[in-house]
């Protein structure tokens, strides 16, 4: 596809879709964008006194909570995203909760979907984090 055929997301970015692929759920294969970056380190679903949420997908909300709250403070929000990487310590947990984690995905980031990959690790640095995520987003100058 030509750039100025791709399809439009919000704000300046593009969705990146190879033409017959299938359609991803959930996720889109690529984003273009321009404008200023907000990069967050590994977050996880501990509130601001660092105590956990109970259960993966409460950690997850958290999680996700924690990125808009340091989105917002680059000037930024969930429609900014352009990338997440999870990593879960048990992936099972993960696709056993896909129903309960889209609402709460959606609940706080809203019907965004940007670019994602999901891992499954040995462990994370808090030894009672189910759960990390990373975020870029883009912030059309």
């Amino acid at each position: 596809m030509k750039q100025e055929e791709l399809p439009v997301a919000t704000n300046g970015r593009r969705v990146l879709q190879p033409s017959g692929w299938p359609q991803p759920k959930g996720y889109a294969n690529g984003i273009m964008a321009e404008g200023g970056l907000v990069v967050t380190g590994g977050v996880v679903g501990w509130d601001v006194a660092g105590r956990f949420a109970d259960g993966f997908v409460a950690q997850v909300r958290l999680a996700l909570e924690n990125i808009v709250a340091i989105l917002a403070e680059g000037g930024a929000g969930p429609e900014h995203l352009v990338r997440l990487t999870w990593y879960v310590v048990d992936m099972d947990e993960y696709v056993f909760n896909l129903k309960a984690l889209g609402k709460a995905y959606r609940d706080v980031v809203g019907v965004h979907y940007p670019s994602m990959a999901l891992v499954q690790v040995v462990r994370l640095v808090e030894p009672a984090a189910r759960v990390e995520i990373e975020a870029t987003a883009v912030v059309p100058h």
